[in-house]
């Protein structure tokens, strides 16, 4: 049985997915489900301060990135101790985890160890379900695999039929990064078109745009939903006055109306594994919430009420 260290939240979903968890030897500094996770080796760290606001981690990432240095690290010794058989990393966005490169540097630090790596690459829905069939193939679970992926789609077909019924199909901003604005790209677009809505920013299968609060005004959608990087809910909710204290805020109509949205990003729409279908369940729920109830409000989204 191979022993695997997983460096990307979503791969070590995928691992568990598939029934592999017991083989997991090591995490990122990241990986925080499924339950049981946290107590494995953490072989990966920051190479910035998290806890500072949306603008002060985009300023340290904008400097990282110009000095051609990595937002992550790889601790090499305690990669050498667990001598993993397989290795799962990324090389999808510099940003959101450690690196394929890192990763091939650290291995050639500790010359001794000669793991497989598999690496992901997703930018779209098809991409996520062609790496998890990566990372089954991988584990050598290839029939799990395909038993997954056809109860994936089976869930995500029954939305996209009823959503299809809907005459209303709302216009949806969904924002991935608060200061400065960025909106949601790859795997997103898609899941708000299943979910029955239409994307007001945003390109299947392209990385995320840098957006204005004057095209944000020109658009005007029928609703925000809040998603940065790496954001719990009440996380969103510490930073809502760099969002409300702009001038435009008010003048919207997905503000007006009450439809703007917290949802827990982090755990779900910006990791591209098994818990996308959770993601295409919480839209579904927020656009139509008379016809479809999964049990993610309170959990992975709830309505912004701005305090009195």
């Amino acid at each position: 049985m191979s022993n695997i260290v997983s460096l990307l939240p979503s791969a070590t979903e995928m691992v568990c997915a598939l029934g592999g968890q017991e083989q997991l030897k090591g995490r990122s500094h990241e990986c925080d489900y499924p339950l049981g996770i946290s107590k494995l080796p953490v072989c990966t760290a920051p190479n910035l301060s998290v806890d500072g606001t949306s603008q002060e981690i985009h300023e340290q990432v904008f400097e990282i990135l110009k000095d051609a240095l990595s937002v992550y690290r790889v601790e090499v010794d305690t990669l050498h101790a667990l001598q993993p058989d397989i290795i799962v990393t990324q090389t999808q966005c510099d940003v959101c985890a450690v690196s394929f490169t890192d990763v091939e540097k650290a291995l050639k630090e500790s010359l001794d160890i000669q793991p497989t790596v598999i690496s992901l690459h997703a930018t779209n829905l098809q991409g996520v379900w062609d790496d998890i069939q990566r990372v089954a193939q991988g584990l050598g679970k290839q029939q799990e695999g395909q038993q997954l992926l056809a109860s994936y789609q089976t869930r995500i077909s029954k939305i996209a039929d009823q959503s299809k019924r809907e005459i209303s199909q709302p216009s949806v901003a969904c924002i991935e990064w608060m200061e400065p604005l960025m909106a949601a790209g790859n795997w997103v677009p898609e899941l708000v078109q299943l979910a029955g809505g239409q994307s007001a920013f945003g390109e299947p299968g392209a990385h995320a745009p840098w957006i204005t609060w004057d095209a944000l005004a020109q658009t005007n959608p029928d609703m925000l939903v809040l998603m940065p990087c790496g954001f719990s809910m009440s996380r969103i909710e510490e930073e809502m006055n760099i969002l409300t204290a702009n001038s435009v805020w008010p003048t919207l109509k997905a503000v007006q109306q009450g439809h703007v949205y917290l949802t827990d990003g982090n755990q779900y729409f910006n990791r591209p594994g098994p818990r996308l279908v959770e993601s295409l369940e919480i839209f579904a729920e927020i656009f139509y919430p008379t016809r479809f109830k999964f049990g993610h409000e309170g959990i992975g989204w709830r309505q912004w009420i701005p305090a009195n």
